[in-house]
């Protein structure tokens, strides 16, 4: 049989073609996962509900939704980006399926790319329901979407490379406790529904902290009306830069 003649020819898809179906993959998977739907979707709209109606925490002046919808918000992104991605990817890593994702023609960088697209599809979800959940509850939104645009994207990029570096270094257990641990503290300390003057002089410090910042600059924008808060972007991007370069120097593939 002459060369040629094969239909369809053998070989590997495009990468991008290749990207998209392991995205899609990913995303199915995280939504299908009922511990992840909890992290995702139902803890941030509860707290959101629960604290806007409820007057349980002093917000300081103005409706409580105003001042919290930001805070639940950078919630939700840590909640994908972070905890969920750390944990999905340290059990993967466990059981052998990103060795054999490796050993595929679908690059190692791609996969990579794959989740962190996955990642996004998952947080556009959780905004847009958080958003409407909001927007019943009386809130009024202010301030240039492209500055909340490119806050969320430096959330993202911050709590992705924390995320990937503990799956990438931790055991799966670890990692699984670890993550969620660090998700309540940061509930808790991050300035999400506890204003981080409340905690006196350690709000000084937990302010630097990407969850912190995400809160607060979303705040800024959103509550206050005002411009980019350069200050909160850049301790994402100084997060980011730091937890995606350990994530690409100490991830181990099995």
């Amino acid at each position: 049989m002459s060369a040629g003649t094969y239909s369809p020819k053998p070989g590997a898809a495009p990468v991008g073609r290749m990207i998209a179906a392991q995205t899609a993959l990913e995303t199915r998977m995280l939504l299908r996962n009922g511990e992840q739907l909890l992290l995702t979707v139902v803890i941030p709209s509860l707290l959101l509900a629960l604290f806007s109606t409820v007057d349980v925490v002093d917000t300081g002046a103005g409706r409580a939704v105003d001042f919290l919808a930001p805070g639940v918000l950078a919630l939700a992104v840590m909640s994908t980006a972070f905890t969920g991605q750390a944990i999905a990817t340290g059990f993967e890593r466990r059981y052998g399926v990103l060795k054999r994702l490796g050993a595929s023609p679908l690059p190692r960088w791609a996969l990579m790319t794959a989740k962190t697209l996955s990642v996004l599809v998952t947080e556009v979800l959780q905004i847009a329901l958080l958003t409407v959940i909001a927007l019943a509850l009386g809130w009024s939104p202010q301030g240039d979407p492209l500055s909340v645009l490119l806050l969320l994207v430096l959330g993202t990029a911050a709590f992705s490379g924390l995320g990937l570096l503990m799956a990438g270094t931790l055991k799966a257990e670890a990692t699984l406790a670890a993550a969620n641990l660090v998700f309540l503290l940061l509930l808790v300390g991050g300035g999400v529904i506890v204003p981080l003057e409340k905690f006196g002089a350690a709000g000084d410090v937990l302010a630097l902290l990407p969850i912190s910042a995400l809160s607060d600059g979303l705040r800024d924008v959103l509550q206050g009306g005002a411009s980019m808060p350069w200050g909160d972007a850049l301790i994402l991007a100084v997060w980011a830069v730091l937890g995606l370069g350990a994530a690409a120097r100490f991830f181990r593939w099995e």
